[in-house]
């Protein structure tokens, strides 16, 4: 669906452009970085090896490398350079190390990170029909995001979401070296892990607490970690959900916040308000009322 400029009471098609240089659609991506996609910039034309990688960023949360490429043409295999990409960081951990570290400004070494939950995402105003289709492994450490730029100035990116995606590479990687080397290193977790062990009424309180999320922000974006899921809201994280055995912890965009009792929910994980609950305290009127403040905050 296009979108559509009001004039008056009708409704006028924005024009898409298309940028006239890929390097243009990276220099404003890379510049906005922690607008877009919560990463922090490392970065651009990294050479390692024989590859050039476009942009290299860092997921604060999960402690680990992602790989961007943006691509103009559709003549290329996401599964076939995204795990070469993938399989080249993991051959060259040093390498990325040391560019974080004189990015940041410290001294850390390979083991401070989480090379597990490192990424590659692909940027492109489309993709085939058969890019899209790769998605459908429900542990595929790839994203696929399209991007448009309208004639208005507008900046529109949409993350592709795969549609019911239930076969694991594992059927497939043991054919081939590069992905059994990145599946085997690097892990991409969902909801059915994040539940694993937790009893039922966990897992009710879990769903109830995620669909009051989205009913109170339709276009909320969630991120699956390996202990908890991070849901975005306005480009920043809203709130962190994480379900144990026999409870649920919630972590807050950063911000003060009131409990039922009236009390200020102190600082957890991160900084960020902590609240635990039992799944006979979760009352979806409350959860609404924690939803609503972190909406509100700054």
């Amino acid at each position: 669906m296009p979108l559509f400029k009001i004039s008056g009471s009708s409704l006028a098609p924005i024009k898409i452009n298309a940028f006239k240089k890929e390097k243009d659609f990276q220099f404003i991506t890379e510049k906005n970085l922690e607008v877009l996609f919560g990463l922090k910039f490392v970065c651009s034309e990294f050479q390692v090896g024989n590859f050039r990688l476009d942009t290299v960023g860092f997921d604060e949360e999960t402690n680990s490398f992602v790989i961007i490429e943006y691509k103009k043409d559709q003549s290329f295999s996401i599964i076939d350079q995204g795990f070469a990409y993938l399989a080249l960081m993991l051959n060259h951990k040093p390498d990325f190390v040391l560019k974080y570290n004189e990015s940041i400004g410290t001294s850390s070494i390979k083991k401070d990170f989480d090379w597990s939950q490192s990424k590659i995402m692909f940027l492109s105003p489309s993709f085939t029909t058969y890019q899209i289709e790769a998605l459908n492994f429900k542990d595929l450490p790839i994203e696929l995001w399209e991007a448009h730029l309208y004639a208005n100035d507008t900046l529109h990116y949409e993350k592709i979401k795969a549609q019911g995606a239930t076969a694991s590479l594992n059927i497939i990687s043991s054919k081939n070296k590069v992905l059994e080397k990145v599946s085997t290193e690097i892990k991409v977790f969902t909801e059915d892990n994040l539940l694993d062990e937790a009893e039922q009424e966990v897992r009710d309180a879990y769903k109830l607490i995620k669909n009051i999320v989205y009913q109170a922000n339709p276009d909320v974006e969630e991120k699956i970690m390996k202990t908890m899921v991070c849901f975005y809201a306005g480009g920043k994280g809203l709130m962190w959900l994480q379900p144990n055995k026999k409870s649920v912890t919630i972590y807050l965009r950063k911000s003060k916040y009131i409990d039922k009792d009236g009390q200020a929910i102190p600082a957890g994980w991160g900084g960020y308000p902590a609240l635990c609950l039992q799944t006979n305290e979760i009352d979806h009127v409350f959860i609404r009322k924690l939803i609503e403040q972190a909406n509100n905050s700054k």
